[in-house]
């Protein structure tokens, strides 16, 4: 079975869209004559992943209303280039994807990267957003550190800069990463490696494998994963933190967080909640850091219950006027 063209056929019609220069691959969904008053969908991935990790989500989003799904620049079939990789990066991408093709209110989806790039829309764009889901958020600030930690550790960080530095020279050389990258994009270390974030593991099946793993082989994937490697290895403080964001938005939220998830700790969940009242925090048990993949048939009635609840399907009446 050709595993590639068994998962492309689930995520509807692919096109291509250039962007600064760059090509970006997205995909769309919808049914024939969409409601003028649902507010369409935009689907983003998390870290390595790309628009097919949604290919168990948009069939059934997409039955009532618009769904888009967009490849990040550097994943997927998006164009794999050598640049700083920054959110803020990723959210004028967004941005300039939704003034060129949806132009209305929408409601963002995200899982990983993605929820931190939706997150980061909805609060750098206010008015492109309706609504935000996030299925686990990649972000430390709402933990709370001791006030004697900083200067505690300040010593060690300044006698350890110089080493860092010099690893990370050596690291981020194409001499010493090239060979490294090479050997981490073998379908068979990506299955090992799916395999940590997945509680049943028997959803790591040769689709995935593939999702994951091809794009690796693109022009240009070694260059664009050193780039981020060498953005994120930067010291610099975060242009916006989930803690300063989430307080500041006034539109329905919703934070799925799968339990067993040894990614990004499930504590960070409720903590992330009482930043903003509007916050609907459901945790899974048995999920883990992919929920939509690992356990659509649990996580889609979940996303298809707060749509309903927040963006009715059926468009609301005018009152009747009553003569006396």
């Amino acid at each position: 079975m050709n595993t590639a063209t068994t998962w492309q056929r689930q995520i509807g019609h692919q096109r291509d869209w250039a962007w600064r220069g760059w090509q970006i691959r997205y995909t769309f969904m919808g049914p024939p004559a969409p409601q003028a008053h649902q507010p369409p969908m935009l689907l983003l991935h998390g870290f390595g992943a790309s628009i097919g990790h949604w290919r168990f989500n948009l069939p059934v989003l997409a039955q009532e209303r618009r769904v888009y799904a967009l490849d990040l620049l550097g994943f997927g079939a998006s164009e794999k280039v050598s640049t700083d990789y920054l959110v803020t990066l990723w959210v004028e991408q967004v941005h300039d994807f939704w003034q060129t093709y949806i132009r209305r209110p929408m409601i963002l989806v995200g899982n990983s990267l993605g929820s931190l790039v939706s997150l980061t829309a909805a609060a750098l764009y206010p008015e492109m957003v309706a609504g935000l889901a996030m299925l686990t958020l990649p972000d430390t600030s709402v933990l709370e550190n001791p006030a004697w930690i900083k200067p505690a550790i300040a010593p060690l960080k300044l006698a350890l800069t110089p080493l860092e530095t010099i690893a990370k020279a050596i690291f981020t050389s194409p001499l010493v990463f090239n060979p490294f990258f090479r050997f981490i994009r073998q379908p068979k270390i990506i299955r090992s490696w799916v395999k940590k974030a997945y509680i049943d593991t028997t959803s790591v099946e040769d689709n995935l494998v593939d999702i994951l793993s091809s794009p690796a082989y693109d022009q240009g994937a070694a260059d664009a994963l050193r780039a981020m490697v060498n953005t994120m290895s930067k010291r610099h403080i975060p242009q916006h933190t989930a803690k300063e964001m989430l307080p500041s938005l006034t539109i329905p939220i919703l934070l799925v967080w799968g339990q067993q998830d040894v990614m990004i700790p499930p504590k960070l969940g409720p903590l992330f909640a009482r930043c903003n009242p509007r916050i609907q925090l459901v945790e899974l048990a048995k999920a883990g850091h992919c929920p939509h993949d690992e356990c659509p048939d649990r996580l889609n009635p979940i996303l298809l219950d707060w749509l309903a609840s927040h963006f009715p399907t059926s468009e609301p009446q005018p009152e009747q006027l009553h003569c006396t």
